[in-house]
């Protein structure tokens, strides 16, 4: 199963068994007229969301137990010593963001595996019982500090390995000892210092209720981080509440907004939030390192990069590093000619 056919599973049939009923028909974010006076009722100011969308560009860095099984979606069954770099090197992924013009960077903290790229309090499948015992999330944020380059982290609400007796996040068993999981792994934010961006993947499998929790909780946590619930696939127009409200951004996974630009005040509920939009997207065809895969064109990596700017996106451009924890010569060097060709 490729990452578009699990999020249309997640998205409609274990989201509406979380939420007590169908999705067909939810409810939507329909788009607010004359907002460019407004502020919004967001809970960041409209100045704070600017500050973020300053940035513009940043990496997004998917690495992990995926990298080592070559699997973007594991069943979580590898034993911890899977993961194994031999030459990890998280001050090198850093550097090369801060090199080709990004201005921060968002690390797979735990992916679809469930494996965590930090000594957790509440699982051993971590990297403290595996091949390379480096606190990951650790190096990087240290590393984004010495460099400028501003940290965010992403977090997976499906997890392969902690499932705590379900089967799938629906099916009765431990699902709500599931479900509560990743507020008890909000140590994230508690251990490491001031974080820009915390991105939540799949949060259909939440619910509306208990994401709402999880998205207060963060906000507590640190009250001046941008949250986001990625809302999936698009162009970033159609913004479905039921699977990814609350948020404070709007995803838009392997696409770009339409020529006429995106929209950055949205009504949702009856109230207008300003809500900026972020494009993420591989510089390959996969998320994470696969041998083989490639940097895409130059000139296609620059349209990417170009249709961002013009109509008014972030870009969170994915860039894996391989098996031996570096991001690959390759891909550094395709990453330059796009600082160049785009005159960063």
């Amino acid at each position: 199963m490729n990452r578009r056919n699990f999020f249309k599973v997640t998205g409609t049939g274990v989201a509406a068994a979380v939420t007590g009923g169908s999705l067909i028909g939810s409810p939507k974010a329909v788009l607010a007229e004359n907002g460019n006076s407004q502020k919004g009722s967001q809970r960041l100011r409209v100045e704070q969301l600017q500050a973020w969308e300053a940035l513009a560009y940043g990496m997004f860095i998917h690495y992990g137990m995926s990298t080592y099984v070559e699997n973007e979606l594991p069943d979580g069954k590898a034993p911890p010593s899977t993961y194994a770099p031999d030459k990890l090197d998280v001050d090198q992924w850093v550097s090369v963001a801060r090199d080709v013009g990004m201005k921060y960077a968002v690390l797979t903290t735990k992916h679809v595996a469930g494996h965590c790229l930090w000594p957790s309090e509440h699982t051993d499948y971590t990297v403290a019982n595996s091949g390379n015992t480096t606190d990951v999330v650790e190096a990087f944020v240290k590393s984004c500090e010495k460099r400028q380059v501003r940290p965010g982290f992403y977090y997976c609400s499906w997890d392969n390995h902690n499932r705590f007796g379900s089967k799938t996040p629906s099916d009765g068993g431990g699902w709500q000892e599931m479900n509560s999981f990743p507020k008890t792994q909000t140590e994230l934010l508690t251990k490491y210092g001031p974080i820009l961006e915390m991105w939540v993947d799949i949060p259909g499998v939440l619910g509306r209720g208990y994401r709402t929790f999880l998205y207060n909780h963060i906000a507590q946590l640190q009250p001046d981080i941008v949250i986001m619930m990625n809302s999936g696939f698009g162009d970033g127009i159609q913004y479905d509440v039921s699977y990814a409200w609350p948020s404070d951004l709007v995803a838009i996974e392997r696409g770009v907004p339409p020529e006429v630009g995106y929209p950055k005040y949205r009504t949702i509920e009856g109230k207008e939030y300003y809500l900026p939009g972020e494009v993420c997207d591989p510089i390959g065809e996969n998320w994470f390192f696969v041998p083989g895969d490639k940097p895409r064109p130059d000139e296609e990596l620059l349209n990417i990069l170009q249709s961002c700017r013009n109509r008014g996106v972030n870009l969170l451009l994915d860039v894996p590093p391989d098996k031996h924890g570096l991001i690959p010569e390759e891909t550094v060097q395709a990453l330059l000619r796009l600082r160049k060709n785009a005159a960063l």
